[in-house]
């Protein structure tokens, strides 16, 4: 590896002009330490970095970028879009054409309505749910991020788990009162709440395949339950598919288990890479939604006319070629490779837990019977010490993962054989530092 110099001067300079010198935590490596790279530009299934290095990328922008950086048709349809304007602050056709697409083919998205994040996607869907059933509370599960919305910041994703305390500093106890904890994997815990605060709840926000606290796959029969209770208590059921909306299915978690939310998030591969969310549902819940109902929700920038035609590219391709499969089938030889390396050397607490197109690496022995972790209890105690001596092993290699043990990985069509090769062959050599 060449030298990280530049990065290092602009690093030293972001640090006096913005907080830890990032605009997302975990950009500033202190999950693993050291500096950050900033990266000049991006191509296929490759990071350029300002001081020239050039790594294969597994972070894929945290995961919209399913056909890989500047896939030519969704560049295509942006800088088309561009070139007419790119902000108007005025109805437009581009958001009419991305909502038709969504609700035409997605069935438990009756409306729709597009925002700038994925939190603000929660935030909405909260009120949503509170304004339909006037009850206050809502109950998630630990480990699950719904975004920096301040109720949902209690037990929450891996940005929190790099800090002291898992809450955030600022979040009011009289917020916090109104969300409900429980435990993944534990249908007691979730029978108990509703047991005890049924007529309260009003609504269940779950990720179905929860991917920010490690990749803790659900039980589908855990799933049900959850949803049966909510039902049989009157509270609504929405499922956070930011990450999973369209990168695991076409239809996401909701397709795959074959379970209608009342309301659903979605952000990251909905914009191809540009800064998009959306929340929908049910029409009688999303018509109470300003200026149709009660509702109030606003956006200067929403569904801003640039990032509408890159997600209605990216989606549009997405359903033309559907390559679902075999980006599930080129993780799964890129996660079982990497299980085989760590074997040849002698690592036997090394797995690769992986769905559809995403994986995280599992550094330490799993105590449960069936050997996968599907809850913050079960992720092995070193798991943060040792990712952080494989993600620099890796870094120095040219491979770039995100800079946590606790966030997943993601394949894109652009992973072809010799980023591969070149990825195989680093993590070879870098998994020598797992063996302390």
């Amino acid at each position: 590896m060449s030298s990280t110099a530049r990065s290092e001067e602009l690093f030293a300079r972001a640090k006096r002009v913005s907080p830890g010198g990032v605009h997302s935590p975990v950009r500033a490596f202190k999950g693993v330490g050291g500096t950050p790279r900033f990266i000049r530009e991006a191509s296929g299934a490759y990071l350029v970095d300002v001081d020239g290095n050039r790594y294969v990328d597994f972070c894929m922008s945290w995961g919209p970028l399913l056909f890989g950086h500047q896939d030519p048709e969704v560049h295509e349809a942006a800088v088309k879009a561009m070139s007419r304007g790119w902000s108007y602050g005025a109805a437009e056709e581009g958001s009419l054409e991305l909502a038709e697409w969504i609700t035409s083919r997605l069935p438990w998205v009756q409306k729709v309505r597009f925002v700038n994040s994925g939190t603000e996607a929660v935030m909405s869907a909260l009120r949503v749910a509170r304004g339909a059933t006037g009850r206050r509370l809502v109950l998630k599960f630990e480990g699950c991020y719904h975004g920096h919305v301040d109720s949902m910041l209690v037990k929450a994703g891996s940005g929190l788990a790099e800090m002291v305390t898992p809450d955030s500093a600022g979040v009011s106890l009289t917020v916090a009162a109104e969300t409900l904890v429980a435990r993944l994997d534990d249908e007691n815990q979730a029978r108990e709440w509703f047991a005890t605060r049924g007529r309260e709840i009003a609504a269940v926000i779950l990720e179905p395949l929860p991917a920010n606290n490690g990749l803790l796959l659900q039980r589908d029969a855990f799933l049900r339950k959850v949803v049966d209770l909510a039902r049989e208590r009157g509270a609504l059921v929405i499922f956070d598919e930011v990450i999973s909306g369209f990168r695991v299915a076409l239809g996401g978690m909701a397709e795959k288990l074959g379970i209608r939310p009342d309301l659903v998030t979605y952000g990251k591969v909905i914009g191809g890479g540009f800064p998009v969310g959306a929340y929908g549902g049910r029409a009688d819940l999303m018509d109470l939604v300003a200026p149709a109902g009660p509702v109030y929700q606003a956006g200067t920038l929403s569904a801003n006319p640039v990032a509408m035609a890159a997600g209605l590219a990216t989606l549009r391709k997405l359903e033309s070629v559907s390559p679902y499969a075999s980006l599930e089938e080129g993780t799964r030889r890129f996660a079982d490779g990497m299980e085989q390396a760590a074997r040849a050397r002698g690592i036997s607490d090394f797995r690769v837990q992986r769905y559809g197109s995403l994986f995280w690496p599992v550094l330490g022995d799993v105590s449960s019977r069936e050997g996968v972790v599907r809850s913050v209890q079960g992720i092995p105690a070193r798991q943060k010490e040792r990712f952080a001596r494989l993600f620099h092993a890796l870094l120095d290699r040219g491979v770039y993962l995100a800079p946590s043990g606790f966030e997943v990985g993601f394949f894109s069509t652009a992973h072809d054989a010799p980023a591969l090769d070149r990825a195989n062959t680093a993590f070879a050599a870098a998994v020598e530092v797992l063996k302390s």
